[in-house]
């Protein structure tokens, strides 16, 4: 397993909807969605906001592995829908990587 983490920072400008960019990010995500759910590369994802500046977010996306994300769903019928709906806040990502979990790790979660 691999996990891609995508950060963004959104501009202040207002979303086309006419409500908060904020929204219109999270509305993106959601429609995006169903193409995460249908690859059979992705293992789960979690879009998170920022606390202290909610103009940032992070995507966790966790893939079974690099190939299976860069080859496999970008390459999948999956992938156009998913970067039509993320595409107005590509320009907005500030780091999009890949990282290999460490056996460091716990939860407290039930």
């Amino acid at each position: 397993m691999i996990v891609e983490y995508i950060r963004y920072k959104l501009n202040e400008q207002p979303a086309e909807s006419g409500g908060s960019i904020a929204d219109a990010f999270e509305a993106a995500y959601r429609a995006a969605a169903p193409s995460l759910d249908a690859s059979l590369h992705c293992l789960g994802y979690e879009l998170s906001r920022c606390a202290e500046e909610q103009d940032r977010y992070i995507l966790r996306i966790e893939w079974d592995s690099v190939d299976g994300h860069l080859a496999g769903f970008r390459r999948s019928p999956e992938f156009a829908p998913f970067l039509a709906a993320i595409r107005p806040y590509i320009g907005q990502i500030e780091e999009m990587r890949h990282y290999t979990p460490t056996s460091v790790v716990a939860s407290k979660r039930k």
